[in-house]
């Protein structure tokens, strides 16, 4: 582990959302879309959140930037308790935090155009002078790739690729310390999506940015990530460095990803695992360890006692009862699955 002093730290971060019914709208149950999960990232770092769609990744983005707001936990960002702040300061921090969209042209105004899209950031924080916002816009539509001719064409005149070019430069125009790209490459083409990630890590190295990449492509994830953290049912499955997570995953939901991951060799056979029925209801986790029910290696243990997360000499941390005595053989065990003599 870094001995520098991360950028962002997530204590024990929870968000429930209230389901409200009968006559009078009282409160009757909750989703939890996140369920205690703590992380740190360093300054400069990238740190992937990934899962199945319904994981709680999303939602621990936009409530790290208190576009959501927490039901508990800590938010500490360069220093300061997010949770705590007042909306006139939570305001004046906001140019340090940036989101980047799935879908660009749906927080786009189609009234304005590129400059004013732009120009409205700026003008919000106040990090650039009046006279140097026009200069200001055509240089950062240049970094992300673009040209100064498009500065006043409209968001609908650009392909898919561009808007999300353009959603990156109105990130940066109020000059971030921290971007959340919130699925930034998941709804463009193979080759557009390398395009994009390779913009993404010229500006980390050029900018000193920092990322958290919300993703449910481990494909994606590989190229762009420092560290990985895998999430099922809102909590922490799995999490450790990405060369660690990708060359010994330790928590099977994490190797059931990975298994996904399509190989380039049509020579080399991937093992497929196939999880067995659907994602339980955050409404109503099951009780145990969140991923018992769909686990080839569940033991009865899981069913009753919630794993911790354990930490292994790799570093990297496992929700697992199995990785409590250290590292798991799982070629072993899915001998001893298949001859119906698992782990009990």
């Amino acid at each position: 582990m870094s001995d520098v002093a991360p950028l962002l730290q997530v204590e024990d971060l929870t968000k429930h959302f209230p389901i409200r019914g009968g006559v009078l709208g009282r409160v009757q149950n909750y989703v939890r879309a996140v369920d205690g999960i703590t992380f740190d990232v360093t300054k400069g770092e990238t740190l992937s959140l990934v899962g199945e769609s319904g994981c709680g990744k999303s939602t621990t983005g936009r409530v790290i930037l208190r576009l959501q707001e927490p039901t508990g936990g800590r938010i500490i960002f360069d220093g300061s308790d997010l949770t705590t702040l007042s909306k006139e300061e939570l305001r004046r921090r906001r140019k340090d935090m940036q989101i980047i969209f799935q879908d660009p042209y749906a927080s786009f105004n189609p009234r304005q155009t590129i400059r004013q899209l732009l120009v409205e950031a700026m003008a919000i924080q106040n990090v650039v002078p009046k006279d140097r916002r026009r200069e200001r816009c055509i240089e950062l539509l240049e970094m992300v790739g673009l040209k100064a001719e498009h500065i006043d064409r409209y968001p609908h005149e650009f392909s898919g690729g561009q808007r999300q070019r353009i959603g990156i430069a109105r990130a940066l125009s109020v000059e971030p310390k921290l971007i959340v790209c919130d699925e930034a490459v998941s709804s463009l083409d193979v080759s557009v999506q390398a395009q994009v990630i390779n913009l993404l890590k010229r500006l980390q190295r050029e900018l000193g940015l920092t990322y958290i990449f919300v993703a449910h492509d481990l494909g994606v994830v590989r190229h762009i990530s420092d560290t990985i953290v895998v999430m099922y049912l809102g909590k922490v499955a799995e999490m450790g460095a990405k060369r660690v997570i990708f060359d010994n995953p330790q928590h099977p939901y994490t190797k059931a990803l990975l298994s996904a991951v399509p190989v380039p060799d049509p020579k080399r056979k991937a093992q497929r695992i196939i999880l067995k029925g659907d994602v339980p209801s955050p409404i109503d986790p099951p009780s145990g360890c969140p991923f018992h029910t769909r686990c080839p290696f569940a033991m009865e243990r899981c069913r009753i006692e919630e794993p911790p997360l354990h930490v292994l000499e790799s570093g990297q941390k496992v929700a697992c009862h199995l990785a409590e005595d250290g590292p798991v053989d799982y070629d072993r065990l899915s001998v001893l699955a298949a001859n119906g003599s698992g782990p009990r």
